[in-house]
């Protein structure tokens, strides 16, 4: 008699099983679709508000009159703040909790697959979504601000003006760096998903925690430990629009997320490792 000999699946099978999982679910469509009204609405709002006005209201908004490609800037950074977190947080949410709460991540402990790979396929499916959903916003916005506006290069907050190749060079640079901070904390939140089976609880921690990086960015007396919070960055990701291009502040903006990723996915590992159920 043969013996049955457990074998791994290949790696990118794997991978690319987890991305039609995530895709194919009918909140993930949903959730994409109505993540593209979000550079329309602004668009749509910020042109009414111009109304042959000079500028819409302060910082990018004020620039954005006949400069379209301020607009998928723009709206990234409106979404960063609390709209693209609960994005990662509710991918990060269902990729671990919401296993553990349907049952099926028991039996995928239990088949021939590397928890640490587990995890680490789980976190790639996370992180290529989250790339997936700021690209649609930025690419959304880009489109609506050509439309609305128009755009045949970028005029900066330094007050020059690019060239249409350097002007969809800032933007993707604008969509790698915000990629980057939602990674971050998407990070946190597997490591909030690994250690419960609600997924309602990661996202409430996930943007809980947000919130209150936030609220203590806010006092002085707190500056010591303003380094250390991931939203006390954000800010500085408006240096994109900005010629010459600063990179000091987002350089440390990145690798402040970066050690975030490394801590929550660090964090998580510890506990799938040892999970016995």
């Amino acid at each position: 008699m043969t013996a049955l000999v457990a074998t791994r699946a290949p790696l990118s099978r794997q991978l690319r099983s987890e991305l039609r999982w995530i895709v194919r679910r009918p909140r993930t469509v949903i959730g994409l679709s109505a993540l593209c009204l979000v550079p329309v609405l602004a668009g749509v709002g910020l042109w009414f508000a111009l109304d042959g006005a000079a500028g819409a209201g302060p910082g990018l908004a004020a620039i954005i009159s006949g400069n379209g490609l301020v607009l998928p800037v723009l709206t990234l950074f409106l979404a960063l703040p609390l709209l693209l977190p609960l994005v990662g947080a509710i991918w990060a949410a269902d990729g671990l909790a919401g296993e553990t709460q349907h049952g099926t991540l028991r039996g995928l402990l239990l088949s021939p697959v590397g928890r640490l790979r587990l995890l680490a396929i789980k976190s790639f499916g996370v992180a290529t979504m989250t790339l997936l959903a700021v690209t649609l916003l930025a690419v959304v916005g880009t489109v609506t601000g050509v439309v609305l506006f128009g755009g045949e290069g970028m005029l900066t907050l330094s007050g020059t003006t690019l060239s249409l190749g350097s002007a969809l060079a800032r933007i993707a640079l604008t969509i790698g760096l915000v990629t980057v901070q939602v990674w971050g904390v998407a990070a946190i939140a597997m490591a909030i998903s690994a250690c419960t089976e609600h997924p309602l609880v990661v996202m409430a921690a996930t943007l809980a925690g947000v919130i209150v990086c936030g609220v203590l960015n806010v006092f002085t007396a707190l500056d010591w430990l303003h380094p250390y919070l991931i939203t006390s960055s954000w800010e500085n990701l408006t240096d994109v629009m900005r010629d010459p291009l600063p990179t000091d502040a987002l350089w440390n903006s990145t690798a402040l997320a970066g050690c975030y990723i490394l801590i929550g996915l660090s964090l998580a590992a510890m506990r799938v490792v040892t999970k016995d159920n």
